[in-house]
């Protein structure tokens, strides 16, 4: 449910499904702000949480920070969002120099992340990457394989093959399109657009997805995220309507097909990113919504 200014309003209605859920998942709320990280060296401190399909590694790193990964399975995706920090990205084919605001999407196999100026990062991955899954604060909600979700199927590999692809954030907005979308074989990004002081609470965006999870990630600012489960005939799996405040950084994933929506309550800067994973198909449809769209396609039999 969106007001008539809000660009999702122009989303192709979902088709009715006949299922009803018989199981729910829970939301999942990792307050990094509220923890230990899972790790802390010389490199910097980690926070590891996840949601069925991707995870995040929320990084503080220290100067000179190194972050390396070998064997990768898959593609992964660097946030970069402050204007004073700069990121080398190493891989087999060479080093690419990552401008401060950008997104960063790092090709499968071995590649090391350097910070030279030390600072946050933030690195996605899809829990293929089961290494860096079992490191989440999170992992134990995800034992099992959640329900209302398929099993994860990547989007197809970009014509002119992987490579290092660095995207600025210095997109402006656009009537008519929703916050700053770049997708990748294995994620969706959208680094919404920054918010300064809280929501107004008479023009939220209550919805629901039928069968994926949003993360939402704060970088900067608080919010609360409202939650309601539907009521099934099966009153032993009906929940709780859940209001959860979650400061910066923090990340919550909303299982699906929980109604939602998320307030910024700061009176300052409010700065969230939605992940998805695999990338959304109704987004994607969207004509000059995702950004890179030229440099991945979109599976066959979509258009």
């Amino acid at each position: 449910m969106y007001t008539a200014q809000d660009p999702r309003a122009s989303l192709a209605p979902k088709a009715k499904t006949a299922s009803v859920p018989t199981a729910f998942s829970p939301a999942s709320y990792c307050r990094f702000y509220d923890t230990p990280p899972q790790e802390a060296d010389a490199n910097g401190q980690v926070w590891y949480g996840r949601g069925a399909n991707f995870l995040v590694a929320y990084t503080l790193a220290e100067e000179g920070g190194t972050f390396a990964r070998k064997g990768q399975v898959d593609e992964w995706a660097i946030i970069v969002p402050d204007r004073d920090v700069r990121v080398e990205v190493e891989t087999p084919v060479g080093k690419t120099t990552v401008e401060p605001y950008s997104i960063v999407f790092v090709p499968p196999g071995d590649s090391t992340v350097r910070v030279p100026t030390g600072g946050r990062i933030i690195r996605l991955f899809s829990t293929q990457a089961a290494d860096l899954a079992a490191r989440c604060e999170n992992a134990a909600t995800y034992a099992s394989p959640p329900p209302n979700i398929p099993p994860f199927q990547p989007w197809p590999t970009p014509k002119d093959g992987f490579k290092v692809r660095v995207y600025s954030l210095d997109v402006g907005g656009e009537s008519g399109r929703f916050g700053r979308i770049f997708r990748c074989t294995t994620l969706m990004i959208n680094y919404l657009d920054p918010r300064m002081g809280p929501r107004d609470t008479s023009k939220l965006s209550p919805h629901h997805h039928d069968d994926f999870e949003q993360g939402s990630l704060v970088l900067d600012g608080d919010y609360i995220h409202d939650i309601r489960w539907p009521w099934t005939p099966d009153m032993a799996i009906w929940r709780e309507d859940e209001h959860a405040q979650c400061g910066a950084p923090s990340l919550t994933v909303i299982p699906p097909p929980t109604v939602h929506t998320s307030r910024a309550i700061d009176p300052g800067l409010n700065q969230m990113v939605d992940l998805f994973s695999p990338p959304r198909m109704d987004f994607s449809m969207k004509p000059g919504w995702v950004l890179n769209a030229d440099d991945y396609p979109m599976p066959d039999g979509s258009s």
